[in-house]
Formats: C-alpha cells, structure tokens, sequence
C-alpha cells in the first residue's frame, strides 16, 4: 500500500490555506497514493480565541472538510484529515479539535476528536491552554478500511501510550498521529515518541505534520517541528519529510505488523498488579 504525508504551514485563514493542501492531494494521488494524510490544524491555526469563533465553522458548514471530501471522491482515494477546528454545540462554547477519515466515495467514514489537550508551558514565553478553547474527545476509535484498520490519535496524544496500546488490542495495524508539533519539544522528543509507540504496538505509525512558521493576523504566530515521519513496526524511520511543505510518499507492507508482533508478543502479555 503506498501512502503519502502532507506536511503543511497553514496560516489562520482557512481559505488561502485550502488551495495548496488542494494541490498535495492530486500529487500524492498521482504518485499512486491509495491513503493521504494531512496533520492537525489542516484547516486553520490560530492563538486568538476570537479569530477561532469568528472563524470556525460547524462540521457540516466547514469549506475545508466539504472541499477534501468531494477531492477524495474525484481522485478515488482515502484521506485522512489529521484535525480540524470545528464548532460545537456544546454548553461552554468550546471547539472540538477533529480528525476525519474520508473514503474513496467522499463519505466520512470515521470521526476522532482529540483526548488529551496541550496545556503546557514550553518556556517562559510559550504557553498553551488547548483546554481553554477546545474540550476534549471522549472515545478511542479504530476504523476498519480495506486498507487496514487504523487507529486515530491526534499531537499530544503521543505522550499517552495507554491510549495506542488500547488501540492496537482493539485490531489497529496502522496509528495515525497527525501533529502541528511545538518546535522545541518536537526536536527533543517527536521521532522518539513516534518510534516508542511503534515498537511498543508493532504497528505502522504515520505522522503528517505542520511545519515552521505560522503568521497570524490576530496574534504572534507560531513555529512547529515538522519532520512528518513514517515509523515501521519494528521502529525503523522509513521516511522524513524534513522541513519544507510538500508530499513524501512511503510504501507499507501490513505483513510487518504480524511478523513484528510474533516476534515480540507484548501485546498478549499484560497482567493485572497492585499498586502503587
């Protein structure tokens, strides 16, 4: 199965950031992608809880989700939309940070909004409240395709490994961690993390990212790691995109997921214990 990473640096305006995620698409479908991955915020990334609300959009009214769908559907392959910023209905008022998974047909075929929320202060000046302006999924998903079975998971995610193990014992071969990654912590721990929770589940792992500086009309902008990187089963990098924005195509083999899973059966060997 050949799949391809977008790597991105989208702005806060959904709409110039559409066309060029746009164009990756087609040139992954044309180097013979079946899977298409986006990261996290493909839609738009902002600081500014008021841009956000008067920015983001429902699910059913979002142009990006709409445009993504209908290209899957004209180039008959799978995408998987690592986030988007979508309104909710909630009481509080706060956003939902979603992934799609989007089928040959154009048809959502799986929805995962993200558990854990990035709050968090990097350094002295950076500081993140995710919590703050978007409330957290409740549900782990798996979503079985005639790829694959993939397990959706979201940036912060990364840190939780309970979460990919419960996914990989629900049936994932594949674990999707679409990122917009913080650019000090993602040089010190984004490939270690990635490559830990691949040998730790013997599944693939294919992590599409956001990628350098991100200009804001509300706000100073941010910088994020890059580097969107496919992991092997047994830990191998098979690809790095780097720093710049644009497609890396990589080619996956889902018998590795067995061949590594017999060689080291973690998965069927946990135990009940005590304390602390």
């Amino acid at each position: 199965m050949r799949c391809a990473l977008v790597q991105l640096t989208v702005t806060d305006d959904p709409a110039a950031n559409l066309p060029e995620t746009l164009t990756f698409l087609r040139a992954a479908a044309a180097g013979g992608a079946e899977l298409v991955l986006t990261p996290e915020c493909t839609n738009m990334l902002s600081s500014s809880r008021d841009h956000q609300r008067a920015t983001l959009r429902h699910e059913e009214e979002d142009a990006t989700l709409a445009a993504l769908r209908a290209e899957a559907a004209a180039l008959g392959i799978w995408v998987l939309i690592g986030s988007l910023g979508v309104l909710t209905h909630d009481a509080d008022g706060r956003f939902a940070n979603r992934s799609f998974l989007i089928a040959p047909d154009g048809s959502i075929a799986a929805r995962y909004d993200k558990i854990h929320m990035f709050d968090v202060n990097v350094s002295e000046t950076e500081v993140y409240r995710e919590s703050a302006a978007y409330r957290p999924g409740t549900r782990a998903v798996v979503a079985q395709t005639p790829l694959g079975a993939i397990g959706m998971a979201v940036c912060y995610d990364l840190r939780f490994p309970h979460l990919f193990r419960r996914l990989a014992q629900g049936g994932a071969q594949i674990l999707t961690v679409p990122a917009a990654f913080n650019h000090l912590t993602g040089e010190a721990h984004w490939e270690t993390l990635l490559r830990a929770r691949a040998i730790e589940t013997g599944c693939f792992v294919l992590a599409p990212a956001q990628t350098g500086f991100h200009p804001e009309t509300q706000g100073k902008g941010r910088r994020t790691h890059g580097h969107s990187l496919a992991i092997a089963p047994w830990g191998e990098v098979l690809v790095d995109a780097g720093t710049d924005p644009g497609v890396t195509l990589v080619d996956l083999d889902l018998a590795e997921v067995a061949r590594a899973r017999a060689r080291v059966p973690s998965l069927s060997h946990d135990r009940d214990f005590e304390g602390p």
